[in-house]
């Protein structure tokens, strides 16, 4: 286990007002987590405003500020699923020892080159929630379309004990 005790990860998400949400239901052919090992895969997750998919493309009528924005809520909504992988064997996010990577897309124009700023918004809330074990590697890209017209997707690889 990480230095993280389970009521301190929860206490942090309540100080922020966030409250998890239940896993999405699968839009297609996949599992939203998979483990294997100490590893939980996460399949990715768009962006949602009001219970729907958040829709733009930066570049044309989004700005990195509204991006930042919608990659926290993606990671919002990724650890909900994360919390949900760990309950299937009676564990929470105490249990997590690293956020591994996050790759992300970012539904953007061809001149739009702050994709990487965008996914601050996930990246920044993982750290402030687990510390030096939110601390991961990265990969965000801007693409010329996601799922639904969304305006971020983000996928995650987290290893627990």
């Amino acid at each position: 286990m990480t230095n993280n005790s389970s009521a301190a990860i929860y206490a942090k998400l309540q100080a922020l007002g966030i409250a998890l949400p239940p896993v999405a239901t699968p839009a297609a052919a996949y599992m939203p987590f998979v483990q294997t090992g100490n590893l939980i895969f996460l399949s990715g997750h768009i962006a949602k405003k009001d219970g729907k998919p958040w829709l733009g493309q930066f570049g044309k009528n989004m700005n990195t500020e509204q991006g930042k924005l919608a990659a926290r809520a993606v990671a919002i909504d990724l650890l909900g699923t994360l919390h949900a992988a760990l309950a299937v064997n009676g564990k929470d996010l105490s249990h997590v020892t690293r956020i591994v990577k996050l790759m992300s897309l970012v539904n953007s124009t061809g001149d739009f080159t702050e994709q990487h700023l965008v996914t601050n918004g996930a990246s920044e809330l993982i750290g402030e929630l687990f510390g030096s074990a939110g601390a991961h590697a990265r990969s965000a890209f801007g693409v010329a379309q996601i799922p639904f017209g969304a305006c971020v997707e983000i996928e995650m690889i987290a290893e627990v004990s």
